[in-house]
C-alpha cells in the first residue's frame, strides 16, 4: 500500500509538472556544463557564452578530487559553427571524469593528483529536428595540459543527438570518445550518456542523466557508470545558475559528486 501510494504521488506529481510546462516558453541558455551530456545547440552569431562551475568528486580511494573553475567559453562564429576555448585545474585523487569539461582520467590508485589543462576546439551543428530525425550537433575539442601528470595532447570528439518532446521536454544522447596517453600505452575513452530535460516553470528545469566513461587498452581497464540528477534556474534572461550531482554504479566509479556553477551569456 505505501509503495502504491508513493508510485501514485509521483505520478500525479509528474503529470501536473507536464501540464504546467506544456504552455511554457523556457528561458534557455543551452550551456553544456550543466550536464555531461552537452547541449545539442551552437552559441548565436555575435554571442558569447561563459560558462565555470567547481566539481567536489567524493573518490572511493584517496583523496577527494576538486576541479574548478571548469571554465569554457563559447563563441558564436556563424549560425552552425562555434568556437571553444577553456581551462580547469584538478587537485586530490585520481581518476573519474564527470563534466564535458575536465580531461584526463588516470588509474585510480590513490595517488595524489595536481594537474592543470587547456580547453580549444569547435562545436558544429548538423541537423535541424524534423520529425524522428533529430537535432545535432557535432564537438571536436583538444586538451594540452599544463602543468601535471598528463601525457601529450588529448583529443576528444563528440557527437550528440536531442529531440524536443511534448511538454517541451528534450530527450539528449551522446558518444564522446577520447584518445589519450598513459604513462605505459595509448588508450581509448568511451563516453556514452542520455539526459531528459524537463522544465517545470519558465525559469527552472530539472533533469535525469545516465552518463559513464570505459577505458579500452589500458592493463586495468576502468568502468565508471553514474546516475545524475540535476537542474538549474534562470536568474535572468543571460544568466543561469546549475547545479547537479550524482552516485557511482560500480566500485571503479566514485561514491559521490557534486557540481555547481554558473552561466553568463553576452
Amino acid at each position: 500500500m505505501r509503495r502504491r501510494l508513493t508510485t501514485l504521488l509521483l505520478s500525479t506529481a509528474l503529470l501536473l509538472a507536464c501540464r504546467a510546462a506544456a504552455g511554457l516558453e523556457p528561458i534557455e541558455l543551452n550551456t553544456d556544463r550543466e550536464a555531461f551530456t552537452p547541449s545539442t545547440f551552437a552559441v548565436d552569431p555575435g554571442r558569447v557564452l561563459v560558462e565555470g562551475s567547481h566539481v567536489y568528486i567524493d573518490n572511493r580511494a584517496g583523496l577527494p578530487t576538486n576541479n574548478y573553475p571548469e571554465l569554457i567559453v563559447r563563441i558564436g562564429g556563424s549560425e552552425r559553427l562555434e568556437w571553444r576555448l577553456g581551462v580547469n585545474y584538478s587537485v586530490g585523487s585520481q581518476g573519474n571524469v564527470v563534466t564535458s569539461v575536465e580531461a584526463g582520467e588516470l588509474p585510480i590508485d590513490g595517488g595524489t593528483l595536481y594537474e592543470s589543462n587547456v580547453l580549444y576546439g569547435l562545436k558544429l551543428a548538423t541537423t535541424e529536428q524534423d520529425g524522428l530525425i533529430p537535432q545535432s550537433c557535432f564537438i571536436m575539442e583538444a586538451t594540452t595540459p599544463m602543468f601535471g601528470q598528463e601525457f601529450g595532447t588529448e583529443p576528444v570528439a563528440t557527437a550528440v543527438l536531442g529531440w524536443e518532446m511534448p511538454a517541451n521536454w528534450r530527450l539528449d544522447a551522446a558518444l564522446r570518445y577520447a584518445y589519450a596517453e598513459s604513462d605505459v600505452t595509448w588508450f581509448s575513452r568511451w563516453g556514452p550518456s542520455v539526459v531528459a530535460r524537463i522544465p517545470l516553470t519558465e525559469r527552472i528545469e530539472i533533469h535525469a542523466e545516465y552518463f559513464g566513461t570505459f577505458t579500452q587498452g589500458l592493463i586495468d581497464d576502468v568502468n565508471r557508470p553514474f546516475f545524475s540528477p540535476g537542474g538549474h534556474v534562470a536568474l535572468s534572461e543571460h544568466t543561469e545558475l546549475g547545479w547537479r550531482f550524482g552516485w557511482g554504479l560500480t566500485r571503479d566509479a566514485a561514491n559521490f559528486f557534486s557540481d555547481a556553477g554558473l552561466a553568463f551569456r553576452y
